[in-house]
């Protein structure tokens, strides 16, 4: 049994795909962001960095994993899924996962709260990262008008980038003129997995939870 600590944020979604795809049992705890319930003590000893998602695997000594990239991997090693066994491949998948941790997320953290949150508008933070956000979206095209999915084959590292991709227009990013992205994305909408992750946990449309959960953005 998995425990997996999580808010509805992009972040979060990832995991709770890969979940779902991997058809592991897992316990859902959800965290108020708003209430701080990621600062309190007892989710600290699992994940130092006060942040969602995290995961506690209770069929391996209890072992805790935090950060979404590092919970992907783990789980894909666990169950030999979603991550190709050739070394080529795998590297492959790892590289476009951490394209979307180092890049993706974080640039489209930080225009969702320059452009939907931040009190006060600075037209050049907004346009910096919708900018950038911009040419991240034309990477991922490029790459996706010669592959159907990111590394070849469906892996963590379309289940890492679709949750942020998809939440384009709240971040104020144009895709178009970028057909390779939105057949992609239109793939990745249809499976049965993805449909269900981005419910879990329900969303709570509360403006101070909002904010809370577009301050975790910036985080990858």
């Amino acid at each position: 049994m998995i425990d997996f600590y999580t808010a509805a944020t992009p972040n979060g979604f990832k995991v709770a795909i890969a979940l779902e795809e991997l058809g592991l049992p897992y316990r859902v705890i959800s965290l108020d962001l708003s209430a701080l319930d990621q600062k309190k003590p007892e989710f600290l000893a699992i994940n130092p960095n006060g942040r969602i998602p995290a995961i506690v695997d209770r069929d391996n000594d209890d072992f805790a994993v935090f950060e979404s990239g590092a919970i992907l991997i783990y789980l894909a090693e666990k169950t030999g899924k979603l991550l190709p066994a050739d070394l080529k491949r795998r590297s492959q998948a790892i590289q476009w996962l951490m394209f979307q941790m180092g890049g993706v997320g974080p640039m489209m953290g930080q225009a969702n709260v320059f452009y939907r949150y931040f009190p006060e508008k600075i037209p050049a933070a907004i346009e910096r990262y919708q900018k950038e956000g911009r040419r991240l979206f034309e990477v991922l095209d490029s790459h996706l008008a010669h592959h159907e999915y990111l590394a070849h084959e469906y892996s963590i590292a379309d289940i890492a980038t679709w949750p942020w991709v998809r939440i384009y227009d709240w971040s104020g990013i144009s895709i178009e003129g970028l057909p390779h992205l939105q057949a992609w994305m239109d793939r990745m909408a249809e499976k049965p997995a993805c449909q269900k992750g981005i419910t879990i946990p329900p969303r709570k449309e509360q403006p101070d939870e909002l904010i809370k959960q577009a301050q975790q953005m910036v985080t990858r």
